[in-house]
Parts: structure tokens; sequence; C-alpha cells
């Protein structure tokens, strides 16, 4: 998951369609989900709510041919959650993705960092 407070960083939000994207939140949910085979334990780190978390994992998994994370509802013990391939796949790439503009870019947020520091000096 993404360090807070950590700046300058570079954000990726890949639009797939009209009102369909997966950017940083979707993706910690998705590896939250991976880590701790819960729905509900992904969303409460991230400070999100049951009934959202659930929300986009059924966006995540209406935006592909086969879902992303794989379900199963129960009492203690009995519930939990995974990712399946296509999701572990997605996520991968993504961060992938992710990963690599930020490397591609390192100069432009340097100089756009520096500009940035050169106004705060000066107010």
């Amino acid at each position: 998951m993404e360090e807070k407070g950590r700046y300058p960083r570079l954000r990726l939000k890949l639009m797939i369609g009209p009102g369909l994207w997966i950017g940083p939140g979707k993706a910690d949910l998705l590896e939250g989900i991976a880590a701790t085979g819960s729905i509900s334990a992904a969303g409460r780190r991230m400070g999100m709510s049951y009934k959202r978390a659930w929300g986009l994992v059924e966006i995540l998994n209406a935006m592909f041919d086969a879902p992303l994370v794989a379900a199963s509802r129960g009492g203690a013990g009995r519930g939990g959650a995974a990712l399946t391939a296509c999701g572990a796949e997605v996520l991968a790439l993504y961060r992938r993705m992710e990963a690599e503009s930020s490397r591609a870019s390192v100069a432009e947020i340097a100089a756009i960092a520096a500009l940035h520091a050169a106004a705060a000096r000066e107010k």
C-alpha cells in the first residue's frame, strides 16, 4: 500500500471507459484483499466502511469479463475473499504501469518539485 505523506509523487488513474477506472485506491483495496483474505478487513485498513469496500469490489468485478475478487459469505471463520487470477493480473499490471510511469517521469517530477519549492520560499 502507498505510503501516506510521501511527496512529490505520481498517481496513476487508468480510465477504461466512461465512469470506469482503476486508480490507487482500487489497487490498494485489491492489495488489501490479497493480504487479509477479507473485503471488510481490507476496507478497515484503508479507513473505509464495509459498504464502500463491497461497493468498490462490485464495480471492479463488473468492469471485466471475469471477476477480480471471489468472495464467500459466512459467519465467523467461514467467509472470506481472494483475488481471482484475473484480479491478480490486473493488480500486477496496474502496479507495473505505476512503477514504470514514476521511473519515466523522475526528471519532470524533480523539476516540478523544484518550482514548487522556489514558489514556497518566495511566500
